[in-house]
């Protein structure tokens, strides 16, 4: 997938239309410059537009497919359809003025995911955060950042939440570690309504929440958090993502994200069982 830092953040829609148009011309048995030449374009255009780096324009999509042979109206109007609905922008697009290119791509695979794992050692995941922690977070990360753009952050931010009460939910399964809940964020009464709220996310069936506590040693993530994406869409492989202070980069390869997978599964093995988690975090709420 391509890195968002170094162009406009594809939405899944375009990954998926890129992915479709590739495997038509592979079929074709066509170059890329083949195919380049047919919209007296750059080999490198083709590319970008497979890899979701470029928009699409409807005529483009209409040429190519008749270029790789495609002549069925149905099929034909069903690229078009999704090319349309692949240049819209998301519903977060309204936040563009705080959202982060790098970060855009990420909204918009969350919102097409069926399945949400995560590694988390510094704080609560996004999609579990109060309103008060968010913002504690926040200020924290971004110093420089105006009380009106924390505002507009927290309030996209709880708007992504809403994924995970919608129909047909995605499965969220995190591993957070001990620290997270250690670490003083925004006052004794933000943590413990923050802890509040993550046991009340532990009774929804679509929530699985382990702590991997201190005791259990060393573990295969502990250079950093990442995020893994799967869909229920047969074009999209499986993404890892993992983020720095100036941007993001995704896996899309399998032998990338096969390896934060297996981590993943080792740490899901190591940290404490998901139906303990309630009374874990009952223990520590009395702490603080």
């Amino acid at each position: 997938m391509a890195d968002p830092r170094s162009a406009g953040a594809p939405t899944v829609l375009r990954v998926v239309l890129g992915k479709r148009l590739q495997d038509l011309r592979e079929k074709a048995g066509l170059s890329f410059e083949q195919a380049a030449a047919a919209l007296d374009v750059t080999h490198a255009t083709i590319r970008r537009m497979e890899k979701a780096e470029v928009g699409l324009k409807l005529p483009y999509v209409e040429k190519l497919l008749a270029t790789y042979g495609v002549t069925d109206e149905k099929e034909i109007e069903g690229f078009v359809s999704l090319a349309r609905e692949a240049n819209k922008p998301g519903w977060w697009h309204r936040f563009r003025d705080v959202l982060p290119e790098w970060f855009s791509a990420f909204v918009s695979l969350e919102s097409e995911a069926n399945l949400l794992r995560a590694y988390q050692p510094h704080y609560i995941p996004g999609l579990l955060q109060t309103e008060d922690y968010a913002a504690a977070v926040l200020k924290a990360g971004m110093p420089h950042a105006s009380a009106m753009d924390i505002d507009r952050i927290v309030a996209l931010r709880m708007e992504r939440q809403s994924l995970l009460t919608r129909d047909n939910a995605p499965m969220l399964w995190v591993v957070m570690d001990e620290t997270v809940l250690r670490r003083p964020i925004g006052g004794p009464k933000v943590m413990r309504d923050q802890v509040t709220r993550l046991m009340e996310a532990t009774a929804l069936p679509n929530v699985r929440l382990q702590i991997m506590p201190f005791a259990a040693g060393p573990h295969p993530a502990m250079y950093g958090p990442f995020h893994i994406f799967r869909f229920p869409i047969p074009e999209l492989p499986d993404i890892a993502y993992a983020e720095s202070l100036v941007g993001a980069v995704y896996f899309d390869q399998r032998n990338d994200v096969s390896q934060f997978l297996e981590a993943l599964d080792r740490m899901c093995a190591q940290a404490a069982p998901a139906h303990t988690t309630e009374a874990i975090l009952g223990g520590f709420r009395k702490e603080i």
